[in-house]
Order: structure tokens, then sequence, then C-alpha cells
């Protein structure tokens, strides 16, 4: 199979790194969403990452859609999502609050980076910060132990630590130091994970400047 996308990207980044938890081989294709829009449009046609491409051809789109196609590939045993019941429902809101705290720091990256300096509009910028303040501030007060969901590092933790590893490269000013200081540790444990740091954006994964 094949994952299409960059991981300075997050969704691509969690894709990557369970598919490496989990030993799922695979390929990459690595071109970007702004200079390969057409391309990209043939294989989604939202233009959008991550993808994954079978090996029968057949292409899965969004990172959800792609990880619970890997949980039933590799069965309820080995799911990264549990399969039922109050567990499911803790690991589908922590998993929301990282993908949400991600949507609102790429807002703020999009306005700051992609629009022209004359075109940019604080207020939605101070909104989405605010948002983006609430979801890590949830996220500060959840339980680790060592992980999210207890002793296995699991999709919550995946996303969580994507999310923060994003902030870090786009949105740094929303991770001061010592505001989230679990939040921090939980960042580091993540990265120290080998499929974390096989998934590290290279350095010529990156938006352009405005358009």
């Amino acid at each position: 199979m094949i994952l299409v996308g960059q991981y300075d990207s997050p969704y691509v980044r969690r894709v990557g790194i369970s598919l490496h938890l989990l030993g799922i081989p695979f390929e990459r294709d690595t071109r970007s969403v702004f200079s390969d829009a057409d391309a990209m449009r043939r294989i989604n046609p939202l233009g959008r990452i991550p993808a994954l491409v079978l090996d029968d051809g057949e292409v899965l789109i969004d990172s959800a859609a792609i990880l619970d196609h890997v949980d039933q590939l590799v069965g309820p045993e080995r799911a990264l999502v549990p399969p039922a019941g109050a567990e499911r429902r803790q690991a589908l809101r922590l998993i929301a609050l990282g993908s949400g705290a991600v949507d609102k720091a790429g807002a703020i990256a999009y306005e700051r980076m992609l629009r022209p300096a004359d075109k940019i509009h604080q207020p939605w910028i101070e909104r989405c910060a605010e948002q983006l303040a609430s979801a890590l501030g949830a996220l500060e007060r959840a339980e680790m132990s060592p992980w999210l969901l207890g002793k296995r590092l699991l999709q919550p933790d995946i996303m969580v630590g994507a999310m923060l590893g994003y902030l870090k490269l786009r949105v740094p000013d929303a991770l001061p130091p010592g505001r989230y200081p679990a939040l921090e540790r939980f960042s580091a444990q993540c990265e120290s994970e080998a499929g974390f740091a096989k998934t590290r954006p290279a350095a010529d994964e990156t938006m352009p400047s405005a358009l």
C-alpha cells in the first residue's frame, strides 16, 4: 500500500505512525497538495491528504476512514481504537479534542502563512486561538498512566502526539513553555517512540508563503 501525503500534516503523520506501530509495510508518495494539486485530485477528488492506495488500487481517503480500515485489517485485539463501550467513547472524545485542536491550529497557520499581510483577519485568529487553548486545557487535565487509555499506546495518543508536533512546527506560540507541563511530558514521551521518530517531517515538507 502507498500512503500519499507529507508528514507536516498531522493527519498523514498519524496514519504513518499507526502503520509503523502495527508493523504494516507501506510506501510513500510525498506529493504536495499545493505544488501537485492536479495530481492530488486524480487520487482524491478533494485534493486533500492523506490518501491510502491499497494493493488492489482502491483508494481510501480521510485519516479516520483509513484508520478504521487499518483497525479492521489487524482485528479487535490489535486495533488502535477500542471496539465498543465506555473505553471506545473515551477514545473518540480524546481523538476529537486532538483533531479539533489541529483544525484550529491549521486555521491560524493558514491565516498567517497563506494570506497577504494586509488581508489577515486578527479577530478570526484570536477566536481560533481561544478554541485551541480550551482544547489544550482539557487535554492537559486528562489522566495519562502512562498513555491516555492506560498502558498501551493507542489512537488517542497518536492523534494528540501528532497534534502537539504540528503545533510546535506551525503554531509554536500556542505552546508557551510551562503552560502545559503534562502535555510537554506527553509530547516528549510520544516523540521517543519509534513510529513518531520515523514520521518526523522532512526539511522540505513545508507550506508555501502567501499565495
